[in-house]
């Protein structure tokens, strides 16, 4: 790519932080980049009935024209923007937004960068101020009800052959049925569940408490009038289960 040696800007500000700047081009200097992009292109480009390399500048050209315009474009603009934002040591906030310009004069391309800046903040003198520093007071009890969490999170279960307590893990096969008929939400295998963790209804919650490994039973389930699913509201099913 060529230096774009024959760009002008000018700058103008708008609001308190909204910045301008007006850039020109010379196309001639355009037209060079893009030539180059096209020769680099040229030594890798693919198309058929010709070997890499080997395929025609014209072909080329016709092919990735347009974008090596648009890459040509795109570098002198971005060029001009980050010089002008140097020169004038401008802490640009964002990215700017490029505008075309239809006054450039014969041969130029012309656009206009709009950005805004930070704002200049003075610090205020704080010298003669009383600052209070905030102090966080942790009891006993919020640092056993925080161990507590930990304990829970990092739980280790081990298989045993003793009668299922509250906050046992369970692992069941479960299967309900209402007037003899599965219904669908009904059946699982290999579910597992916390023992008094509220996840299951309280008639199936209770019959989770003192079983074991092997252990089968039915019993019957009442679902509350409210229950979300329609045919289910105020039924008594029936479940089987195995552990």
């Amino acid at each position: 790519m060529t230096d774009m040696e024959t760009t002008n800007a000018a700058i103008e500000t708008g609001s308190a932080l909204e910045r301008r700047i007006d850039m020109t081009v010379v196309l001639a200097e355009i037209e060079r980049d893009v030539d180059q992009r096209l020769k680099q292109m040229s030594r890798t480009v693919k198309m058929a009935g010709f070997r890499p390399g080997k395929v025609p500048m014209k072909m080329v050209a016709q092919q990735y024209g347009s974008q090596a315009r648009s890459d040509a474009i795109g570098a002198a603009v971005e060029k001009a923007y980050g010089e002008k934002v140097r020169e004038q040591k401008l802490r640009v906030a964002g990215y700017p937004r490029i505008e075309p310009k239809s006054d450039a004069g014969p041969g130029q391309l012309g656009f206009t960068a709009v950005f805004e800046v930070y704002p200049d903040i003075t610090p205020a003198d704080i010298s003669g101020e009383t600052i209070e520093k905030p102090v966080l007071t942790v009891t006993e009890a919020e640092v056993d009800k925080t161990l507590e969490v930990l304990r829970k999170q990092r739980t280790v279960y081990e298989e045993t052959d003793r009668a299922s307590a509250k906050d046992d893990r369970l692992v069941i096969d479960f299967v309900g049925r209402k007037d003899g008929q599965e219904f669908p939400g009904g059946k699982a295998s290999d579910y597992s569940v916390m023992v008094g963790g509220g996840m299951m209804l309280p008639d199936f919650e209770a019959q989770m408490l003192g079983v074991r490994v092997g252990d089968t039973k039915a019993f019957d389930v009442s679902f509350p009038v409210d229950y979300q699913a329609a045919d289910l509201a105020g039924a008594t099913v029936q479940f089987e289960m195995s552990v």
